[in-house]
C-alpha cells in the first residue's frame, strides 16, 4: 500500500463518482482551506484498506483501488498495519509516501526511518468488528475516477484483527523503484488534469458529471490502473496478484468471497499460476492456440495440478493491450482453433483458468498477427456517364488484406449476354469504353489484384447505352372475354430487337364514360388481364411502346364488350286461382336483374314432395330431389296437370337469357284437394280359420286419395241373409272376428276412409269357418247289471260340422278325480270290477276331427251289497312279535287285515292249511296254529264270510315249523398238557362253516362250583389254556340251532400233565490234571416236592455218551486224550410217582460248552455248532444288527431336524 501526499493551495477539482455522491464532503474541502492536504491512497490488487468515518462506521475497500482523502492540518494520518508488516515515510519530489511492507524488506537508501508515534499496528476498536449492513465507500471524494467494480461491500473479518492475513509477497529493491516511477507519473497526470480543469472552469460541472464507464477500464495481467487510467506496464507483483485481478475483473460476484478466499489461501500457502498461450500454425483466417495446464507453487516448490477440475476461458482482442476483449472459448481443452479472424492484424490473447475450489488464475497476454491475403472482393463498379455509343464507369478499392493493390480487372459481356471477357486491366479506379451500340444492355463485373492474388468478382452491373424512341406497336388483340374481364394481347413494334428491353402501357376507355383513356396496364409482358370490368359493357383500347428513351405513339384504337352475365332468379311462383285435385295454374314475376340482356324464356319445373319430410331435412330433400320441367317458354302463367290429388308439390322457376341461365326462384309448396281413397283388394285369411274366430288382414288400397287412410270399415254377413253388420272399424291392417259358430260359411266386404269420406266397398270374400269340437253330451244313463257291473249309455250330441269319432268316459268313486276308462265309437260301455255298495261318479265327452268337446253333466250310481272281499295281507308272526313264546316247531301264529266287507258285516273266516284242512274261526285278525309237525312246510289262505256267503280266498303263503332243538355232542380231551387241554366234540371240522346252522356253548368250572362259557360257537374244537399243571377241570356242552338250545351233557372231567424242567445254562469245565477235569452247572428246585435229576452228555466228532446221571451238579471227567475237542451240556429232569409207578420227566438240554484237552486250561462256554445253537446265534447278530440299524436311523433323523429347526425357525 502506498499512501502519496501532495501540498496544494487550493483543493483540486473532483468529479462526481459515486463515491462522492454518496458520502458528504468535508466542509473544509468545500471551503477551499488553503492549509488542506490531499493525501492518495493506493490500494494494489490483492490489498484491503480500512478505514473509520467520524461517525464511527467501518469501511473497508479492496485494491486495486485509489482512495483520495484530506489531511486538514497537512500530516498524514496514521496508518495502522496488520501483524507482520511495517510502514515507511519516503518524500520524493514533494509528494510523501507510506509504504507499508514486511519486516524482511530491504529499504531503499532514499528512505527515511518511520516516524516514532507511528505503531507498527494496533488492535482494533470493539466498533470494528461488526460487519456493516450497507456498501461502505471512502469518506471522502479524490480527483481521479475510481472504478465502480471496485467499490462493494466488505466481507467481515474473520479475526478479531483489523486486518486480514495477506498472502506472502517478496518486495524487493527493484519492485520500489518501479513504484517511484509510476507515483510520479501519477502526479504529473495529477499536476495536469488540476490546470486543464482549472483553465476550463468547470470543476462545479465536474462534481456533478456521471461516473465513467466500467468498459474504459479494463485491466490485465500487464496493467495497473492510475486515477482511473490505464498504462502498460509489467508487473511487480507476480503471478499472484494477476490472478487475483483477472478474478475481480471477470467475476464482480467473486469479490464478496475474496476475504474468505485469502484467508484459506493463505493458510495454505499454496499459489497457482497459468502460463501464457501459445500461438501456432497462423494462418490468414485462423490459428491454434494451446496452453499448459496451471501449476501450484508452495514454500518456492512448483506441482502440476489436474486439469480435470479446472474450466478455461479464451478472450481476444484485435484493438491493442488496452482494447475491448471478447471471450471466444470456456471449456476444459487446451488447444483450439480460432477462426474467423482478419488477415494481416495484431492479436492479443490471454487464458484464465477457474475451478470450484480456487480463485480465477489469468495467463499474460500472447501476441500473433495472422497472414496476408489476396485482396477481398470490391463493390460492383458504378456508372458515371453514359450515351448511345459510351459507357463510362469507376469504382472503389476494396480491403487489400495486408498488401497493396496493383490492378484491377473489368470484364463485360459485349452486350450479347454470354461469356464474361477482358475490357481492362490496370491500376485505375474508372474505365470508359466507346463504340457501344444503342439502346443495348450490357453487363460488367470486377476483381483486385495484390502480390498474393486475385480476389473474388463483385456483384455485376447491369446498365443500357442510351437508344431511339421505339415506333407505335400494333393494336391489342382479345384473347378471351368474360362478364367483368377482358384478356388482350398484343405485338412488339415492328424493326425493333428482341433483345431490346421495352414495357407497355395499355389504355382504355369505357363506353358512355367522359373521362376518357385511362392506363389499365404497364409492364413488360404481351399480355394482360383486365378485371373488375362492367358487364355487357364497350371498351375502347390502345397500346403505347416504351424503352429507356421515351415513349412511342399509340396504337389504332380498337373496342371489345364485355358479355352480359345471368339474369337474376325470378319472383317466387305464386297459386293463381283455386287448388284442384289434379291441377293448379301458377304464375310468377319478371327477375329485377336481367343480366344485361332480354329474357328468351322461363323454365318451370315440379318436384313431387313427400309427406314424411320434416323442417330439418326440407334442404337436404330439396336438393336431391327430382325435378321434372313442365314448362318452357315466354309467357309467365302455366297450368299444371295432371297431378296427384292430396299430394304436396315444389314449383321453382328460372329464366335464361344471353348470359345464360339464372339460378331458380324460391320454392313454392302446393298441395292438391284430397278424394275418398280407392277399393281395397279383397279381405283374406290371416293364416288358418278357426272354429269360433277368423283372422282377417288387407292391403291398402291402390289409391289413397291424396290423403292418408284414417280407418278401414269391415262388413259380415251370413250367405243365406242380406243384412249386414259391422264387425270392425279401425286403422290396423287386419283384424280378427270373433262369436262365429264352428262349419258355417260368411261374407265380408271392406272399404277404407279419409278425411275426404269413405272409398267404395270391395269385392265379397268368402270363408268358412273350421270345424269345432262337438257340443256337451248329455248325463249317461246307468243300469247297475251286478254288484260289481253297471252298464253305461249315452246320446250323440251335435257335431259341429264333423262327425263324432270317439266317445270317452270317466269313471271314479271321487267327483273330483276320475279317469278314463273307455274311450271309442260306441254309445255304451259295461263298467266291471266295481266293488259292491259304492258310489261312482261318470261323465262322457264326444270328439271329433276338430278336437274334443267339453265333458257332460255327471252321473252318480251305487253298486249293491255283496260277499266279503278277499283278505289282501296275510303273514307270520316272528318270535319277537309273540307276547308269549310258544313252541314254533309245533304252532304257527298267522295274522290277517280284515278285508271289505262289501255292505254286509263280516262273521267270520274259514283258514284252509295242510292237506286242505279247514278251520272256521270268529271275526279276528290273527290265530294260533297247533299241533303242527315239526320242520314241515305248509300253504295256507283265509276267507272272509258274512250273511251274504263267503268271500274269496286270500293269496296263499307258505310257512315252515321249526325242528326240535338239537343233542348235546360227546366231549374228549384229544391232546393234554401242563398248561392247556384241547377237547373235541361232535363229528365236524375243526374249523367253523359258514353255513352250519348249529352253535355250541362250553361251559367249565371255576373255583367256586359255577359253570362259565368260555366257548360259543360252531367248531368241533377248542383248546383251554392258562390253566394249573396236574389240576383236574370239569367241563359241559350244549348244542343250540334255529329250533333251540338244547340240553347241556354230563360234566366231563380232564387232569392237566406235569410241567418239564426248564432249560439250564451252559455247563462251565474247569481242567484239574493233566487228564482230569470237572463239570459243573448250576441247580434248581425241586418242583411241587418232585426230586430234580440231571443227565450230563460229552460229545467228541460225531459221537456223543451220556457220561453222569444223578442229583449231583458237578461231575470229574477222566481219561481223556490229548489234541481232542470235547462238549458238554446237560438237562434236567422231575421224578415224580403216580398210578403206574415211579415216572422222570426231563427237560431240554443246556448250550454246549467246547473243552480242547491240547491247551490243557478251560475254555470259555461256546455255542454249540448244532442247529439250534446255530440258530440262537444267528439270532443274536440279528438283534446287535437291527439295534445298530435302529441307531443309525435315529441319529439320523435327530440331524434332519436341527437342519430344519436351524433354517426355518432360527433363520
Amino acid at each position: 500500500m502506498v499512501i502519496s501526499a501532495m501540498m496544494a493551495d487550493q483543493p483540486p477539482p473532483l468529479e462526481a463518482t459515486p463515491i462522492l455522491n454518496e458520502v458528504p464532503l468535508l466542509p473544509h474541502m468545500v471551503n477551499g482551506d488553503t492549509t488542506q492536504q490531499v493525501i492518495l491512497v493506493q490500494v494494489n490488487p490483492g490489498e484491503t484498506f480500512t478505514i473509520r468515518t467520524e461517525d464511527g462506521h467501518i469501511q473497508c475497500i479492496q485494491g486495486p483501488a485509489h482512495v483520495p482523502m484530506m489531511s486538514p492540518n497537512g500530516s498524514v494520518p496514521p496508518i495502522f498495519v496488520p501483524p507482520g508488516y511495517v510502514s515507511q515515510v519516503v518524500e520524493e519530489n514533494g509528494v510523501r509516501k507510506v509504504v507499508v511492507m514486511p519486516h524482511s524488506t530491504e529499504f531503499h537508501p532514499s528512505m527515511h526511518p518511520p516516524p516514532p508515534h507511528v505503531p507498527h499496528y494496533m488492535h482494533p476498536h470493539p466498533a470494528l468488528l461488526p460487519h456493516p449492513p450497507h456498501p461502505v465507500y471512502p469518506p471522502v471524494p479524490g480527483t481521479g475516477e475510481m472504478p465502480p467494480q471496485f467499490i462493494h461491500q466488505h466481507p467481515p473479518p474473520p479475526s478479531p484483527h483489523v486486518y486480514q492475513e495477506q498472502e506472502s509477497r517478496s518486495h524487493g529493491r527493484t519492485n520500489f523503484v518501479q513504484r517511484d516511477e509510476r507515483t510520479l507519473k501519477m502526479q504529473e497526470h495529477l499536476k495536469k488534469r488540476l490546470k486543464d480543469r482549472q483553465a476550463s472552469g468547470n470543476t462545479n460541472n465536474k462534481m456533478n458529471s456521471p461516473p465513467s464507464s466500467p468498459h474504459k477500464v479494463q485491466n490485465s495481467s500487464t496493467t495497473n490502473v492510475q486515477n482511473g487510467y490505464g498504462k502498460g506496464q509489467q508487473g511487480a507483483v507476480g503471478q499472484i496478484k494477476q490472478k487475483q485481478i483477472g478474478k475481480t475483473r471477470g467475476s464482480p460476484t467473486a469479490d464478496t468471497e475474496i476475504g474468505e478466499s485469502d484467508t484459506e489461501s493463505r493458510k495454505s500457502q499454496e499459489f497457482f499460476s497459468i502460463s501464457k498461450p501459445i500461438v501456432s500454425e497462423i494462418q490468414a483466417r485462423s490459428a491454434v492456440l494451446s496452453w499448459n495446464p496451471p501449476v501450484a507453487s508452495q514454500n518456492g516448490e512448483t506441482q502440476n495440478v489436474t486439469t480435470a477440475t479446472f474450466t478455461f476461458e479464451v478472450t481476444i482482442s484485435n484493438s491493442g493491450k488496452n482494447g475491448k476483449f471478447k471471450s471466444i472459448y470456456v471449456g476444459e481443452e487446451m488447444t483450439i482453433t480460432v477462426p474467423d479472424l482478419r488477415p494481416a492484424t495484431d492479436y492479443y490473447v490471454r487464458v484464465s483458468a477457474s475451478s470450484s475450489s480456487t480463485k480465477e488464475i489469468v495467463s499474460e497476454l500472447a501476441s500473433f498477427t495472422t497472414e496476408s491475403c489476396e485482396p477481398d472482393p470490391p463493390a460492383a463498379p458504378k456508372i458515371v456517364n453514359r450515351t448511345k455509343n459510351s459507357l463510362n464507369l469507376q469504382w472503389k478499392s476494396s480491403n487489400d488484406n495486408g498488401s497493396k493493390i496493383t490492378n484491377y480487372l473489368l470484364e463485360w459481356d459485349e452486350g450479347k449476354n454470354g461469356a464474361f471477357k477482358e475490357c481492362y486491366y490496370g491500376h485505375l479506379k474508372q474505365h470508359k469504353l466507346t463504340k457501344l451500340t444503342p439502346s443495348t444492355k450490357y453487363t460488367f463485373r470486377l476483381a483486385a489484384k495484390n502480390d498474393i492474388g486475385m480476389s473474388g468478382f463483385s456483384e455485376t452491373l447491369v446498365c443500357y447505352t442510351i437508344g431511339i424512341v421505339p415506333p407505335p406497336p400494333l393494336p391489342p388483340r382479345l384473347i378471351e372475354g368474360g362478364v367483368s374481364c377482358l384478356s388482350l394481347e398484343w405485338s412488339p413494334p415492328s424493326g425493333i430487337s428482341s433483345d431490346d428491353s421495352l414495357t407497355y402501357t395499355l389504355e382504355m376507355e369505357e363506353e358512355g364514360s367522359d373521362y376518357g383513356f385511362q392506363a389499365g396496364y404497364n409492364g413488360d409482358e404481351l399480355s394482360c388481364t383486365l378485371k373488375d370490368l362492367r358487364r355487357s359493357t364497350s371498351y375502347k383500347f390502345r397500346v403505347f411502346a416504351h424503352n429507356t428513351e421515351g415513349k412511342s405513339g399509340p396504337s389504332e384504337v380498337v373496342e371489345y364488350s364485355t358479355s352480359p352475365d345471368k339474369p337474376g332468379p325470378p319472383s317466387k311462383p305464386s297459386v293463381k286461382g283455386k287448388i284442384h285435385s289434379h291441377n293448379v295454374k301458377v304464375t310468377w314475376d319478371p327477375p329485377k336483374d336481367t343480366g344485361g340482356s332480354d329474357i328468351s324464356k322461363y323454365v318451370l319445373e315440379i318436384s313431387e314432395t313427400s309427406p314424411e319430410r320434416d323442417g330439418n331435412s326440407y334442404l337436404i330433400f330439396l336438393l336431391g330431389s327430382k325435378w321434372e320441367t313442365v314448362y318452357s317458354g315466354s309467357t309467365r302463367e302455366h297450368v299444371c296437370a295432371p297431378l296427384k290429388p292430396g299430394t304436396s308439390y315444389w314449383l321453382k322457376v328460372s329464366c335464361i337469357g344471353k348470359g345464360g341461365q339464372s339460378q331458380a326462384s324460391d320454392v313454392l309448396t302446393v298441395q292438391t284437394l284430397a278424394v275418398p281413397p280407392g277399393p281395397c283388394q279383397s279381405l283374406h285369411l290371416a293364416g288358418k280359420a278357426k272354429p269360433r274366430e277368423i283372422a282377417l288382414q288387407w292391403d291398402p288400397p291402390s289409391t289413397d286419395g291424396g290423403s292418408e287412410v284414417t280407418e278401414y270399415v269391415v262388413e259380415m254377413a251370413n250367405c243365406d241373409q242380406d243384412e249386414r253388420r259391422q264387425s270392425y272399424r279401425g286403422q290396423a291392417l287386419e283384424c280378427t272376428v270373433n262369436g262365429l259358430l264352428p262349419g258355417r260359411t260368411y261374407c265380408f266386404w271392406i272399404r277404407a276412409a279419409n278425411k275426404a269420406g269413405l272409398g267404395p266397398y270391395s269385392e265379397k270374400t268368402e270363408i268358412t269357418t273350421a270345424p269345432g269340437p262337438p257340443d256337451l253330451c248329455c248325463p249317461p244313463h246307468l243300469t247297475c247289471k251286478t254288484a260289481t257291473c253297471v252298464v253305461a249309455s249315452w246320446e250323440s250330441p251335435m257335431c259341429n260340422g264333423a262327425e263324432v269319432s270317439e266317445y270317452r268316459l270317466e269313471w271314479g268313486q271321487v267327483e273330483g278325480s276320475m279317469h278314463i276308462i273307455y274311450s271309442g265309437p260306441l254309445l255304451s260301455y259295461e263298467v266291471k270290477g266295481l266293488t259292491p255298495a259304492t258310489t261312482y261318479y261318470c261323465r262322457v265327452q264326444a270328439v271329433n276331427i276338430a278336437g274334443a268337446g267339453l265333458f257332460g253333466e255327471i252321473a252318480m250310481v251305487t253298486t249293491p251289497a255283496s260277499v266279503p272281499a278277499a283278505v289282501t295281507v296275510l303273514h307270520l308272526l316272528k318270535e319277537d312279535q309273540m307276547e308269549a313264546p310258544l313252541p314254533l316247531s309245533t304252532c304257527l301264529v298267522l295274522h290277517w287285515e280284515e278285508p271289505c266287507c262289501h255292505g254286509s258285516e263280516i262273521t267270520g273266516y274259514n283258514i284252509e292249511y295242510g292237506e286242505k284242512q279247514l278251520l272256521t274261526v270268529s271275526r279276528v285278525t290273527s290265530h294260533v296254529l297247533e299241533n303242527l309237525q315239526p320242520d314241515t312246510l305248509y300253504r295256507i289262505r283265509v276267507q272272509a264270510f258274512n250273511s251274504l256267503g263267503a268271500g274269496p280266498f286270500s293269496p296263499s303263503i307258505k310257512a315252515k315249523t321249526k325242528p326240535l332243538p338239537p343233542d348235546p355232542p360227546h366231549l374228549e380231551c384229544v391232546v393234554f398238557s401242563y398248561q392247556s387241554l384241547k377237547l373235541k366234540w361232535g363229528e365236524g371240522p375243526s374249523r367253523a362253516l359258514i353255513a352250519n346252522p348249529t352253535q355250541f356253548n362250553l361251559q367249565m368250572e371255576d373255583r367256586f362250583g359255577r359253570f362259565s362259557t368260555v366257548y360259543s360257537g360252531p367248531c368241533h374244537t377248542y383248546k383251554v389254556q392258562r390253566l394249573s399243571e396236574s389240576t383236574t377241570y370239569y367241563f359241559k356242552i350244549q348244542a343250540c340251532n334255529d329250533a333251540g338250545d338244547g340240553e347241556f351233557s354230563e360234566v366231563y372231567a380232564f387232569t392237566t400233565t406235569k410241567s418239564p424242567p426248564a432249560a439250564l445254562k451252559a455247563p462251565k469245565v474247569h481242567l484239574l490234571g493233566d487228564n482230569i477235569c470237572e463239570v459243573t452247572w448250576e441247580p434248581l428246585q425241586p418242583m411241587k416236592g418232585d426230586s430234580i435229576v440231571y443227565i450230563l452228555q460229552l460229545a467228541y466228532g460225531r459221537e456223543v455218551d451220556q457220561v453222569y446221571k444223578g442229583p449231583e451238579t458237578s461231575f470229574c471227567f477222566t481219561n481223556m486224550q490229548t489234541n481232542c475237542e470235547y462238549r458238554f451240556r446237560v438237562c434236567a429232569g422231575r421224578q415224580y410217582h403216580d398210578s403206574t409207578g415211579s415216572q422222570e420227566l426231563y427237560g431240554p438240554y443246556s448250550p454246549s460248552t467246547a473243552f480242547s484237552s491240547q491247551k490243557q486250561e478251560s475254555v470259555s462256554p461256546c455255542l454249540d455248532t448244532s442247529p439250534d445253537l446255530t440258530k440262537s446265534r444267528r439270532r443274536a447278530l440279528s438283534d446287535e444288527q437291527f439295534a445298530f440299524l435302529l441307531l443309525i436311523g435315529f441319529a439320523t433323523v435327530a440331524i434332519l431336524f436341527a437342519v430344519i429347526i436351524q433354517y426355518f425357525v432360527i433363520k
